[in-house]
């Protein structure tokens, strides 16, 4: 590894924002990552490890430390066709294309998601029914309080809704080094979801993995939740906020006031999830609605997007607006689903 000096960060997110790290960082092996965590230590300088650039909002003065970029790649079989271990640095998308085209099922619904592998298990990625949890078998990383590789088990990771250790109990302590699914041979593919139904309502045949796959890759495109060159509604980080949790009795009382249907999702025992777009929308903002150079998504409610030379400072004022006034209005406060880096949680 050569350490790089002030570079744009705004050229690794999909938001297109961001100020500079003052140094950076590529590892493409486990050792090149131990490697770059003590030389920022030994320099007393904060580390960031940067995966694909999908969940991140950078700041506008960028970060003073050092920014760990993982690109460590390959896919392999590992002891039979349906587990597979996967380099964190590969491209998620990408490996759910290898995956369905070798007919293996699990994480057909989670096409199209932006960012790398190593990002999944940090936060539970979920889509359309699935989430990664339900495949993942282990997780390599390097453990950055002990300075040595760990394996690290889904009882370990202690996953939930948009959750795991890898985010909140113990934020920063490991970095992903490669992740191991075990998938479906010869699975059904999964059409649970309203909106992947809907696609394959008029046909009675039970549609392909790849027919799944394509379907919720074109709901995604539909809604600007699909990264394609030239649409401007892709510069965002997909979801802003986390679709919401509340218990049923809030729920009834929540559906009470608004005008219209309220979908409700399963959740943990007396608790139902409900989309954070619809309160969006039912507290008066519309698609396209801006405010600076940020704006909601013209496609979908919760994509907030870089419309037009927008500043880190534009999207967190949308965000806060949008947040506010759904509070205020429902009694729900609506959490962001971005890291941020460079400044403090500004929610």
């Amino acid at each position: 590894m050569k350490p790089t000096e002030n570079v744009p960060l705004s050229r690794w997110t999909t938001f297109g924002l961001g100020g500079p790290a003052r140094w950076f960082l590529e590892a493409t092996s486990r050792d090149d990552v131990a490697a770059g965590v003590a030389w920022a230590r030994a320099r007393e300088l904060p580390l960031f490890v940067l995966g694909g650039g999908s969940n991140l909002l950078v700041a506008d003065s960028g970060f003073p430390g050092v920014v760990l970029r993982v690109a460590i790649r390959g896919i392999r079989a590992v002891g039979a066709p349906e587990i597979l271990e996967v380099g964190a640095g590969e491209d998620w998308d990408g490996f759910v294309a290898h995956a369905v085209a070798l007919g293996l099922g699990g994480i057909e619904c989670l096409s199209g998601i932006p960012g790398t592998v190593g990002g999944t298990p940090v936060q539970n990625v979920g889509a359309y029914g699935q989430e990664v949890s339900t495949a993942i078998r282990r997780v390599d990383a390097f453990d950055r309080q002990s300075d040595r590789m760990v394996t690290l088990t889904p009882m370990d990771l202690g996953f939930a809704y948009r959750r795991s250790i890898l985010n909140s109990t113990a934020a920063g302590r490991y970095i992903v080094l490669r992740v191991t699914y075990e998938l479906g041979r010869d699975a059904a593919p999964c059409i649970a979801y309203r909106d992947v139904a809907r696609v394959f309502a008029a046909s009675s045949a039970t549609p392909s993995l790849q027919q799944v796959r394509d379907a919720v890759r074109g709901i995604r495109r539909d809604k600007g939740m699909l990264i394609v060159d030239g649409d401007p509604d892709c510069r965002s980080a997909g979801s802003f906020f986390k679709n919401p949790v509340i218990d049923t009795a809030a729920f009834e009382a929540l559906a009470g006031r608004l005008d219209g249907e309220l979908p409700r999702f399963p959740a943990a025992d007396g608790f139902v999830k409900v989309p954070a777009a619809r309160l969006i929308e039912a507290a008066g903002f519309a698609r396209g609605y801006r405010r600076g150079g940020a704006a909601i998504s013209s496609k979908h409610t919760l994509a907030l997007v870089n419309r037009d030379h927008a500043t880190t400072a534009d999207v967190v004022a949308l965000a806060r607006e949008i947040r506010d006034t759904v509070r205020d209005r429902f009694g729900v406060t609506l959490v962001p689903e971005p890291i941020f880096l460079g400044f403090a949680a500004p929610f």
